[in-house]
């Protein structure tokens, strides 16, 4: 059997680009269900003993933790010999990310893995508009650098927020996204990022929950499907011009495997090997149920051409582009993934800061984001007057005042606009409810940059807005500084 290719995703982290994802364990364990461990762990090894042997989960993928963990145990200890490589992710609910809370997360990690330290950790963070996921960073670079952890990556975060960490100077080694031929965003944006950054992408959902399959060739429209995975991916195929235009898409791909003399799957991942920022391609398996480790190995005996190419392209100009950015439908509900309908998490999202009376005035709500400024220049961040929210001007300020981005005018635009949506969430709004913003930029030059995040926030919206350049804001480091205000409806 062919063994599959391997890639270097960071310094001394050589990986397969076939990487063995386990979020399929949380479904097998679905109704208080339970896997023997040790007899999924010989499926692990199993895999690794072909060349299989990167295995990617997560804290919430049931016992998959656990799993690899007694797999790992498993594995001879020799000099020299290459171990196989274990990632998790770690998604804690948003809130206050002290040392504390996150050692506390990433010792949880190490234990169900029994390993000293993770080879990757990829942060999930549920919503950018509170900032605990910098504080987050900060303490996984201290763990990184004590030895606990080899690698930092995320996971379903946005060119935007990649952006704002790799510009503020975290050592981000890949993001794990969504990219199939239905699912086409990460090549856009993100591709073009993570080439100029350095950071490399890991890819899931590459069959679309196995709707990219031989099976569904020619097949009937599912009335009902059987598991998360399916769920999630059919409301993609849905969203991308439904049963029809995935027709056109599997015929074409059907064409392109019998010139090769492989399988619908295989070609479907080969065009995401192909795309120059992936560095592995992540398929699931149902340990000690089910597994397709040759049909993956055929990856690796063939090589799509142009009339291949030609072929694939014509099918998918039938399709419609998946709105939005990578990871956008972790953000807003009904979060349904892979591995379970997560709409808990929206219930346990709190307000990110504190909303208080303003003494004397019955109508008012005032609320401040921890700034030093705001006590001692007597303003707060935001104020509500009856059903209007005025927003103080904005600045790309973290915590008691570091600069997020220090002369990124990209990522402190959306770091300042991740801020206002907090700060009129606080109060009751949205951003939806916005009427007006101003933007204060230092250099008029770059405009284009801060128009196109703000596009990006409140494209739908349309609000009222001034861009002006000034001669100067505070703190050098700052490139601009953004007011709103909102009408609540």
């Amino acid at each position: 059997m062919t063994r599959p290719d391997r890639t270097l995703l960071a310094p001394g982290l050589e990986i397969s680009r076939v990487v063995t994802g386990l979020w399929q364990v949380a479904d097998m364990e679905r109704d208080g269900r339970s896997l023997d461990r040790d007899a999924a762990a010989a499926a692990m090894a199993a895999y690794a003993r072909d060349g299989f042997d990167s295995f990617d989960m997560a804290d919430h993928y049931g016992s998959a933790e656990l799993i690899t963990g007694r797999f790992l145990a498993m594995v001879p200890v020799s000099e020299g010999a290459r171990r196989p490589a274990a990632f998790t992710k770690w998604c804690p609910a948003p809130g206050p990310m002290t040392p504390e809370i996150v050692r506390a997360g990433i010792g949880e990690r190490l234990e169900r893995l029994g390993v000293e330290s993770v080879d990757l950790l990829q942060l999930h963070w549920w919503m950018f508009e509170h900032p605990g996921y910098i504080d987050a960073l900060k303490e996984l670079v201290a763990l990184q650098r004590e030895g606990r952890i080899r690698h930092i990556g995320v996971t379903n975060f946005d060119t935007d927020h990649l952006r704002v960490l790799v510009k503020h100077g975290f050592p981000i080694v890949s993001n794990q996204v969504s990219f199939s031929l239905l699912d086409r965003r990460a090549a856009e944006e993100m591709s073009a990022f993570c080439l100029d950054n350095g950071v490399r992408l890991l890819a899931y959902g590459t069959l679309a929950g196995g709707f990219l399959t031989d099976r569904w060739v020619g097949a009937a429209e599912p009335v009902a499907v059987e598991d998360w995975s399916k769920s999630k991916y059919k409301r993609f195929i849905d969203a991308a011009g439904g049963w029809s235009a995935l027709q056109a898409v599997l015929r074409a791909l059907q064409a392109v495997a019998r010139r090769h003399g492989a399988s619908v799957a295989n070609v479907a991942t080969r065009w995401v090997l192909d795309q120059p920022a992936v560095a592995a391609v992540i398929v699931g398996a149902r340990l000690g149920e089910r597994e397709h480790r040759a049909d993956n190995a055929a990856l690796f005996s063939f090589a799509l051409d142009a009339e291949d190419r030609a072929r694939i392209d014509e099918a998918l100009a039938a399709t419609r582009r998946i709105p939005g950015d990578c990871g956008d439908e972790y953000r807003r509900p009904p979060f349904l993934t892979a591995s379970g309908d997560l709409s808990h998490h929206l219930e346990s999202f709190p307000p990110v800061y504190r909303a208080v009376p303003v003494e004397g005035r019955p109508d008012r709500l005032r609320i401040d984001s921890g700034s030093i400024w705001e006590p001692l220049c007597g303003y707060s961040r935001a104020v509500r007057i009856g059903n209007r929210i005025l927003v103080s001007g904005t600045t790309a300020t973290h915590g008691a005042g570091e600069v997020i981005c220090p002369g990124d005018v990209h990522g402190q635009t959306v770091y300042t606009l991740d801020k206002i949506a907090a700060s009129v969430a606080s109060l009751g709004g949205t951003l939806a409810d916005v009427v007006r913003t101003r933007i204060y930029v230092r250099d008029a030059a770059q405009w284009e940059p801060v128009a196109r995040v703000h596009g990006r926030y409140f494209g739908a919206v349309r609000p009222a807005n001034s861009l002006v350049e000034i001669s100067r804001l505070i703190g050098d480091a700052y490139a601009v500084e953004i007011e709103a205000e909102a009408v609540l409806g």
